[in-house]
């Protein structure tokens, strides 16, 4: 099952593989384990709660810098609350990163939340 939009691309396929998940952008895109395809999904919504959280003590010109982690990958968002940039990378084995743009984001959130995986 694959899922796209204009700069994004996400991918599951359950059959047993090393790589089952896929994230994408405009120009790259990255194969997944199980496990950080679920670190993934679990962050990205994590991340988006925060930035959120965050604006909540900022005044309107404040940009934001929200990092959230696990032993499997990073996620950085930058910008304003309500229009930020995001940034994964790979942290185990193969290492790999990959941006989508302010743009990218709201579609990117809806399509994540609709993934049953796990």
């Amino acid at each position: 099952m694959i899922k796209q939009g204009k700069g994004w691309r996400v991918g599951w396929k359950p059959n047993p593989c090393t790589y089952q998940g896929l994230l994408g952008g405009e120009d790259w895109a990255m194969e997944l384990t199980s496990a950080e395809m679920a670190d993934f999904c679990r962050l990205l919504p994590e991340i988006n709660r925060a930035v959120i959280d965050i604006s909540e003590h900022l005044m309107d010109e404040e940009k934001i810098v929200c990092e959230m982690e696990s032993e499997l990958l990073w996620l950085g968002a930058e910008g304003y609350p309500q229009n930020y940039s995001l940034r994964v990378i790979l942290s185990q084995g193969r290492c790999c990163e990959g941006t989508w743009s302010v743009e990218v984001l709201p579609e990117l959130l809806k399509a994540i939340q609709s993934f049953h995986l796990f």
